[in-house]
């Protein structure tokens, strides 16, 4: 007990002598601890606002009627669901325990701004339909004018309004895709909000609606139903069931919310959470090589301190202890300070959203028990953690360690750790390659945790070589202070690479991403050079779930053009093709071949017909599929139909698996669109004449944009730059800890070097060239871990790219300006990690500096 006592008032006491030595492990534990509660607080408050705001806008809905079937295919995250007739309406409506039911119609719309721009479209869905009368049972409410009462009236969400600058009384457009003319008579709120999230919404009558929404009147997507006084949800789809036709099925009002809260709610938030979990994680981990870089200097610098108490009589365990009880100390102040600090950061985010285009749900921060006490716990295991070794070692100084003159860390790399990095990388590209031609994904990925493994093992072999040809031309260019600044960088390399290390996984992670999002560019550029032979497209948004697609009539519009010699529209569909959900391209197979280079094709696409089907050799390959197979297609309708494989063809990237003629298409279609019209110009048409030719016909439905070859590669490509700049924004945090760790380090490094700068500055070295010999070493840390974080982020890309792309062929491209920009940055960065210490050591006092033991 007593020895326990003594431990803690010397880490005590040493906290408030040496507070500085500490202060990079500080905002380390700090900044990681605040992401991650930042992270866990705004998807608490984000679900729980979202479950709020469903639960009192389906208050009024009891039950929901719908078709029973439901085709999924991958990547969406809801089906396609056959219709239910409106006609059931009445019948339901004569149900025991009924009080009121209508119908509920929904299809894609996308509406017009002021400035003649589509509003959304690039992300969350653009939503059209019916304007359900009572207001029970519709989940919109009228904040402003009326409902829509006669045709081409229409009532948006305020949300929408307000981003395309649109008000009552305003006449603009819809897509639908179809253009239809509308007029605003009304302004609607979900939930109590303006929207939910960015998601648009333009309701119209139910004419309208069945006239634009769906292929024939008479369907509706379901069919909200409000139970009469005393009649539980449970009881009242109980009373439905037997009044409903095969095929149609009847759930309760939570249940319905429960579903669309989780397609919303669900699939973004689990989305979003993981991200930034995952870069949580990352910013951790920066922060261990940080923290226990500091402790390790702490330790070293106090190998004559702590050799003395041992011939004192402290025990090995008392100074182990001690010096984990200033980790857990360091570690308990910071991660409370990081506690209040996310909590901020989460407010921060909620006021940030609605200024940026998203509305945050309104309501208080929801901050649950696991919220704080996990990143708390998080933050202290990662100090402490860090800190381990370092105590460990301290713990084993000898007594006579006291009689040293000096405690530098000048260790080296052991033949050891050359040996052990070396298995540790071969075995790393062993699963990479395994990984790779297998293929699994998960062999790659233990192959790149192996490799980050290696990276780290053989970072103090690699730092002396690595600084030696960094730092050669220093010597030459600055003189004896470049010369001194390398050689203060070799001194000890497992230090300088344990520093850098930490810049390396920042560094290597943007390498990784900026690798991958540069193949899948080149991957889409590849794809258009060669499969698609048109001179322009018209095209869809890139990506997202919403915009209403192209009108199916513009193709046959801008093929009729005198400067056009065909044009063709890619309408999509979705069938169960053998059982399974496939999504179908619906096209004249027949003008296909003459705007899309497909590849080798075995059989015919000119006699497709409608009950034949052309599949891509990949997937022919996979279901023993050939020209003559029979293949059985159930539709969204319910109609199942035997169709016979005509054709198969080796390039499906912008033609898809399935292909089908429109005219097998039309008796099951849904709302029918085109995501792509490719059109190839008559002999002798310029680009630019025959661009302004469709762009004019364009003009009349909808105003798409009509883009060249290289123009409809650069927008297919437009989310990964989106992509990489969150990354990128992400990342900066992790950067910046590193950072910090170089400048902490740098300082805790001068500062046992002392006596030795004094002397330097004795013998005529000036303060700017002490400055400099500072700067330099930093810049000389930070260019190893700049250089060791390119080569690992090039091959985990290479690895990211191989175990991504499955079957299809994806193109590995390394941008050399992008890299090249990360390479400085990361240099410019160790740069300004030393201006604060090189500030600091040219204030020294040359006397003191040299009595300084």
């Amino acid at each position: 007990m007593n020895g326990t006592r003594a431990s803690l008032r010397l880490s005590i006491s040493s906290l408030r002598a040496h507070k500085r030595r500490f202060a990079g492990t500080f905002v380390a534990v700090l900044l990681g601890v605040a992401f991650l509660t930042g992270t866990l607080v705004m998807g608490d408050t984000l679900r729980a606002s979202f479950d709020t705001m469903f639960t009192d806008a389906n208050a009024g809905t009891d039950a929901v009627v719908r078709g029973t079937d439901v085709i999924t295919v991958a990547g969406e995250t809801r089906g396609t669901r056959q219709p239910v007739s409106t006609a059931l309406v009445k019948r339901i409506e004569r149900t025991p325990g009924v009080a009121a039911a209508a119908p509920d119609i929904q299809g894609a719309g996308q509406l017009v701004g002021a400035d003649g721009k589509p509003i959304g479209g690039q992300g969350p869905p653009t939503l059209a339909g019916n304007w359900i009368d009572d207001p029970e049972l519709n989940p919109y409410r009228l904040a402003a004018g009326r409902a829509p009462a006669a045709p081409g009236e229409v009532v948006v969400n305020r949300g929408t309004a307000d981003r395309g600058g649109l008000r009552i009384g305003d006449t603009t457009v819809l897509r639908t895709p179809d253009p239809v003319h509308v007029r605003i008579v009304g302004l609607a709120t979900f939930g109590g909000q303006d929207g939910m999230g960015q998601v648009t919404y333009t309701a119209m009558t139910q004419a309208d609606a069945e006239k634009y929404l769906t292929p024939k009147p008479g369907e509706a997507s379901a069919i909200q139903v409000r139970a009469g006084p005393g009649t539980g949800q449970r009881e009242l789809v109980d009373a439905l069931r037997p009044v409903l036709p095969k095929g149609v099925e009847a759930i309760t009002g939570q249940a319905a919310a429960a579903e669309n809260r989780d397609m919303i709610s669900g699939a973004f938030l689990g989305l979003f959470t993981t991200l930034l979990l995952v870069f949580s994680g990352i910013v951790l981990l920066v922060a261990t090589f940080s923290i226990h870089n500091t402790f390790a200097i702490v330790v070293a610098q106090r190998t004559r301190e702590n050799a003395l108490l041992r011939a004192l009589g402290a025990a090995r365990r008392q100074v182990v202890v001690a010096t984990l009880v200033e980790a857990t100390a360091v570690a308990v102040i910071a991660s409370a300070a990081g506690l209040a600090g996310g909590i901020g950061i989460a407010a921060g985010l909620q006021a940030l959203f609605p200024a940026v285009g998203f509305p945050f749900p309104g309501g208080s921060l929801v901050i649950g028990a696991v919220s704080l006490l996990l990143p708390l716990a998080v933050g202290v295991l990662v100090c402490l953690g860090s800190a381990l070794l370092p105590a460990v070692r301290a713990g084993r100084t000898a007594p006579l360690a006291a009689l040293r003159e000096s405690a530098v860390d000048d260790s080296g790399a052991s033949r050891t750790r050359a040996v052990t990095g070396l298995v540790v990388l071969a075995a790393s590209v062993g699963a990479v390659l395994g990984g790779t031609l297998a293929p699994s994904l998960w062999l790659s990925a233990v192959g790149a945790v192996a490799a980050l493994a290696a990276f780290v093992i053989l970072g103090p072999v690699a730092a002396t070589y690595a600084v030696r040809t960094l730092g050669a031309p220093l010597g030459r260019l600055r003189g004896v202070t470049g010369g001194l600044a390398r050689r203060n960088a070799l001194r000890s390399p497992r230090r300088t690479a344990s520093t850098a290390t930490a810049l390396m996984i920042g560094v290597a992670v943007v390498s990784l991403f900026t690798v991958f999002g540069a193949s899948l560019k080149a991957t889409m550029n590849r794809t258009v050079d060669r499969s698609f032979a048109g001179d322009v497209a018209i095209s869809a948004p890139a990506f997202g779930a919403g915009g209403s697609g192209l009108s199916p009539r513009l193709a046959p519009a801008v093929g009729r053009l005198p400067q056009v010699a065909t044009a063709v529209g890619l309408g999509k569909g979705v069938a169960q093709v053998d059982g399974a959900g496939r999504a179908l391209t619906v096209t004249d197979p027949a003008a296909l071949g003459r705007v899309f280079d497909l590849g080798r094709v075995d059989g015919s696409l000119t006699g497709l017909g409608t009950n034949g089907i052309a599949v891509s050799a990949a997937e022919a390959a996979e279901r023993g599929l050939r020209p003559g197979s029979p293949v059985r297609l159930t539709f969204t309708d319910g109609a199942r139909q035997d169709f016979t494989v005509r054709a198969v063809y080796d390039r499906p990237e912008l033609a898809g698996d399935y292909v089908i003629t429109r005219r097998a298409w039309a008796p099951h279609r849904a709302q029918d669109s085109d995501s792509l019209i490719a059109v190839s110009f008559a002999p002798g048409v310029s680009t630019a004449d025959g661009k302004a030719a469709v762009a004019k016909t364009a003009a009349a439905y909808g105003n798409p944009d009509v883009q060249t070859r290289g123009e409809y590669a650069k927008s297919s490509a437009g989310a990964i730059d989106m992509m990489l700049t969150l990354v990128y924004a992400l990342l900066a945090l992790a950067v910046l800890i590193a950072l910090l760790g170089i400048a902490n380090t740098l300082t805790l490094a001068l500062h046992e070097r002392t006596r030795e700068l004094g002397l330097l500055r004795a013998v005529g070295q000036t303060r700017s060239q002490l400055r400099s010999m500072v700067r330099w070493e930093s810049v000389l840390v930070a260019a190893f871990g700049t250089a060791g974080g390119l080569l690992l982020g090039g091959f985990l890309g290479r690895v990211l790219v191989e175990a991504s792309a499955g079957d299809t062929a994806v193109a590995f491209d390394l941008p050399p300006l992008r890299l090249l920009a990360v390479a400085l940055v990361g240099i410019a960065a160790g740069a300004l990690a030393g201006l604060r210490p090189a500030r600091r050591a040219a204030r020294l006092d040359v006397l003191r500096a040299i009595a300084a033991q």
